[in-house]
């Protein structure tokens, strides 16, 4: 790979925050200025994965200062662990919510997710090299145990989809776990909701208001 290959990239981002610049400080710098003066308040937290193909600024055409966003493997919430230790996803949660004061909580998964994938190999039985994915997307153990009839990847009864919608709804769950979150919402301050993007027809799914089950939104 020569040189000019290997910061192609870094070009073609550089180039892409030119045309940003061009369009919010340039041609129309009032949002932003008003941004900076006035600070931000998104009405939206959102929790995505960390997946290249799954940008929700991009998926939902939000502007700068719309959404507070926050990106890991497979989309995943930690339930409530206020143990000291470093919790970036909690940390976030926290802000957006205390601070912030949104109304509204999004988790937002997708189909073909590696996160759920490697959680799949991990619960059939395999293992996954590094130190820090294995136990992260553990998370969700749950999520796949519910379509596991007994150990191995012979007894393994859902799809990937249903694994990683039913991740959504584990995070949906740990959530509630977090005492600031429910008390919000028992004072009708906070909604929690949870989309399944799925990648193939373009189309979001959404949880029901009972977190059960998922269908199209039209």
């Amino acid at each position: 790979m020569t040189d000019e290959q290997r910061y192609e990239p870094i070009r073609q981002l550089l180039a892409g925050f030119k045309a940003f610049r061009a369009t919010y400080y340039e041609r129309n710098p009032a949002s932003m200025r008003q941004l900076v003066s006035e600070g931000q308040k998104p009405q939206v937290l959102l929790i995505g994965c960390s997946d290249s193909r799954v940008d929700p600024a991009l998926l939902t055409g939000a502007e700068p200062g719309e959404l507070f966003v926050v990106r890991n493997v497979a989309n995943l919430v930690p339930p409530y662990q206020p143990d000291g230790h470093y919790h970036g996803t909690s940390a976030a949660i926290e802000y957006a919510v205390r601070v912030l004061n949104v109304p509204h909580v999004i988790i937002l998964g997708h189909a073909q997710c590696g996160g759920i994938q490697g959680l799949i190999r991990l619960r059939s039985g395999e293992s996954i090299d590094g130190d820090f994915v294995a136990p992260w997307v553990s998370i969700a153990a749950g999520a796949f145990d519910q379509y596991a009839d007994g150990p191995g990847p012979d007894q393994f009864k859902g799809t990937p989809a249903e694994i990683e919608r039913a991740a959504i709804r584990t995070s949906v769950e740990n959530l509630l776990t977090f005492p600031f979150i429910r008390k919000k919402m028992e004072a009708g301050e906070l909604e929690l909701h949870g989309w399944w993007f799925d990648l193939e027809e373009g189309a979001i799914w959404a949880l029901s208001p009972d977190h059960k089950t998922f269908s199209p939104v039209e």
